[in-house]
Formats: structure tokens, sequence, C-alpha cells
């Protein structure tokens, strides 16, 4: 009989072609959330580029620079660091740095602006971490 979960004329029940496409969607929800485990990558071809000016990042602030999703920061007087924007926890968008802190608005996870390490969960471990360096007015990815 059609529509009692039984198979007609060899083909998958309805419940099962509906159980299928239901397990479709949640692992392509899962997937976009985001892991920690799967471990935040540097953004390619960036090295050697000026990712933000000096003038534009403020001492205990900084800038995120949306391009390249990396943050900058300068937690003392002329020390420039540069991390991932990506929380390590689900994957959202870090704000831009206030106080020497990285927040990410997502789940409340904050970082410090000088080493990336979290100080505040859930997220555990830090933010991916760029080397730069000061060329003229403008920071570089080394």
């Amino acid at each position: 009989m059609p529509g009692n979960g039984t198979r007609g004329c060899g083909g998958p029940a309805r419940r099962e072609v509906l159980g299928a496409a239901g397990v479709a969607v949640c692992g392509l929800a899962l997937a976009g959330c985001g892991s920690a485990s799967a471990g935040p990558t540097q953004a390619s071809g960036i090295k050697g580029k000026v990712i933000a000016k000096t003038a534009d990042v403020p001492v205990g602030g900084g800038v995120l620079v949306d391009e390249w999703k990396i943050v900058v920061t300068q937690p003392s007087q002329g020390v420039y660091k540069a991390y991932s924007a990506i929380c390590t926890h689900k994957g959202c968008t870090v704000g831009t740095p206030e106080d020497n802190v990285i927040t990410c608005a997502c789940h409340g996870s904050e970082f410090a602006a000088d080493s990336g390490k979290p100080t505040k969960g859930p997220a555990t471990a830090p933010l991916t971490a760029y080397q730069v360096k000061v060329e003229g007015d403008g920071i570089v990815v080394a």
C-alpha cells in the first residue's frame, strides 16, 4: 500500500528516502559550524603583504582585516601582533580588539591581544598566530 512505509514497485520506501535526506541535511549543517578539531589554517598568499597600517592600529586595540580574516593588535606601544580572526571554538569571526582583549561575539570567548591565548571560554585553543614586522608605516606578514 502506498504511504505505509513499504516498498512499492521495488523502489525505496518514503520513510527511507526522507530519513536519508534528513541525515544529509544534518551532516551539512554540522559541517558548516566548523570545529576546533579541524584546526585553523593560515591564509595563503599573504606573506610579504601589508595587512594594515601602523596608524590604524591603536595601542591596546586593533583592527580586523576582513580580506584575510586576520586581526592585528598593538598590545603595547610599537609591538604589533597578528592572529587568525577565526575563533577556535566554532569558527565564528572575532571582533575588533578592545582593552587588549579579542572577543568572539558568537559564544563569548576572549583571547589575549598579546598572545592569542584564550582567557575566557568556551574556546580552549589559541588563535593561529602570524609573524609580522613593520616596514615603513605598514605591518607586513613575515
